[in-house]
């Protein structure tokens, strides 16, 4: 070993170190996901406790680690190693952190819905062998006609608790004020069906493609053919970490002339959904309008 080397051990070995700590953080994250997914352990302590808890002190942990190795590593030469090591694990530690807090923060943004649909006026139903499928999963959150938000989301979400969600999902569709203050859309356009010059078969058939090549597990497959006047398809998607499953639920009917598709997304645990269901609702409406040569109005 050379003197320079030596020199550099101390200060070398916790740069070395924070970085270590840096990299089980995200293994950590990745724990705390897949066990859940794969039933190690309940969601609430896999996301609660594991990830938000526990994640976000190891994570405070690893970014001061690397802070102070960072400022170790500048007092004396040799610096290059230390130094290099460091930043390394100040820029992993940093990132994991960051992308915490932007959960954080996204979470505080979004309402505590977790279920989204194009029009409350008419809901659709899901299938009783799907709610079936649900309750038999394990799944806590109820499916109605006209849900409000639980009581137990004022905690966080003040004034929410008690809301219809049908209310609520509106709000987030657009601008409101809020202590005077001009505050965006949380949804990043409305949550409104589509309607169409084919028939309701044909647009079944895209329906199911787009569907299937999402890699949704099909519950109940569509009636296609040139006499179908209503039908609907239900689906079941699964998160790719921690395993969460969200049903949806596509109706598809002719109305005045034109073929009419309503959407419905709704997850099985959870207060709020992140915003997932209204982006999954989007994202497959966008797509089939984009296909089918759909259009908003009637």
């Amino acid at each position: 070993m050379s003197a320079a080397e030596k020199k550099s051990g101390f200060r070398k070995k916790l740069a070395a170190g924070a970085l270590a700590v840096s990299i089980f953080v995200i293994v950590w994250f990745a724990v705390a996901a897949l066990g859940s997914k794969y039933g190690l352990w309940g969601w609430q302590f896999g996301l609660g406790t594991m990830t938000a808890v526990w994640g976000k002190w190891l994570s405070f942990f690893a970014v001061a680690l690397s802070v102070i190795a960072l400022v170790l590593g500048f007092v004396k030469a040799p610096r290059v190693q230390p130094v290099i090591l460091a930043l390394a694990a100040l820029l992993v530690s940093s990132m994991v952190l960051f992308r915490l807090a932007g959960f954080g923060a996204q979470a505080g943004s979004l309402p505590p819905i977790h279920d989204i649909q194009t029009d409350w006026s008419e809901p659709i139903t899901l299938s009783e062998s799907l709610i079936a499928q649900r309750r038999s999963d394990g799944a806590t959150n109820p499916v109605e006609d006209d849900p409000t938000i639980a009581d137990s989301a004022d905690s966080r979400w003040p004034g929410m608790g008690g809301r219809r969600v049908a209310e609520v999902q509106e709000e987030a569709e657009g601008e409101r004020t809020i202590d005077g203050e001009t505050v965006p859309p949380a949804y990043d356009r409305p949550i409104e069906p589509l309607y169409f010059d084919q028939s309701p078969g044909e647009i079944a058939t895209y329906v199911l493609e787009i569907a299937e090549n999402r890699g949704w597990d099909i519950f109940s497959r569509p009636e296609t053919g040139q006499d179908v006047e209503r039908t609907m398809m239900e689906a079941t998607e699964t998160s790719t970490w921690f395993g969460f499953k969200d049903d949806v639920a596509v109706r598809i009917r002719a109305v005045e002339g034109a073929t009419r598709v309503d959407m419905r997304s709704i997850s099985r645990v959870g207060l709020s959904d992140l915003g997932m269901n209204a982006r999954r609702v989007s994202s497959f409406m966008d797509e089939l309008e984009a296909r089918a040569d759909g259009r908003r109005e009637p």
